[in-house]
């Protein structure tokens, strides 16, 4: 459900620039997202700083691109936020010394921190590519080539997550659960 929710916006976009164009296509979006952070604000009771993020560039990008009819805004959308989380990031890392995708995983995967510390530049890498490859794209393509490239371009973080999750599953450590205590030595 969640992963339908993650591709819905980029989806109802897509087909909203095909029937009508981008200008159209970009209210479908803002709107869109708009409603996804509503049910995940339903579902979760809170929104991540990502989510905050997404939204108000979108929201940001969108209006710039429809009050000022330039299509420029909403293809460069992207190339910003990857960039921005990338920073992020990177000046989390190595300024402040706190890894953010351990504060926020940290709870669900118990990793060792060196491992931690190599996610974190992967996805920096990461963001950087994208960032990189949607600013190309959007400077030298047309807005029906970057509109495609939108929809099609969900490979490259599809397969970002999956090798990312072989490589955080060789990496697991179990943890001791209170059940797992062995049964004292007076039983028996």
């Amino acid at each position: 459900m969640k992963a339908l929710l993650d591709f819905l916006p980029i989806l109802l976009f897509f087909g909203a620039y095909k029937l009508w164009g981008i200008y159209p296509a970009t209210g479908v979006l803002m709107a869109a997202t708009a409603a996804q952070m509503a049910i995940i604000y339903a579902i979760d009771k809170k929104l991540t700083t990502m989510h905050k993020a997404t939204l108000a560039l979108i929201l940001v990008f969108g209006t710039l691109t429809l009050v000022l009819q330039d299509d420029r805004f909403i293809k460069w959308k992207p190339t910003v936020l990857y960039a921005a989380m990338a920073v992020a990031l990177a000046v989390a890392l190595w300024v402040y010394r706190k890894n953010f995708l351990k504060i926020m995983l940290g709870s669900q995967l118990n990793l060792p921190d060196p491992v931690w510390n190599r996610l974190t530049v992967a996805w920096m890498i990461y963001c950087l590519f994208m960032a990189a490859i949607n600013g190309y794209v959007a400077a030298f393509w047309t807005t029906d080539a970057w509109a495609n490239f939108k929809l099609w371009g969900y490979v490259f973080p599809v397969a970002f997550i999956i090798g990312q999750g072989f490589y955080v599953a060789r990496h697991l450590q179990d943890e001791p659960a209170a059940s797992d205590t062995p049964p004292s030595e007076s039983q028996g």
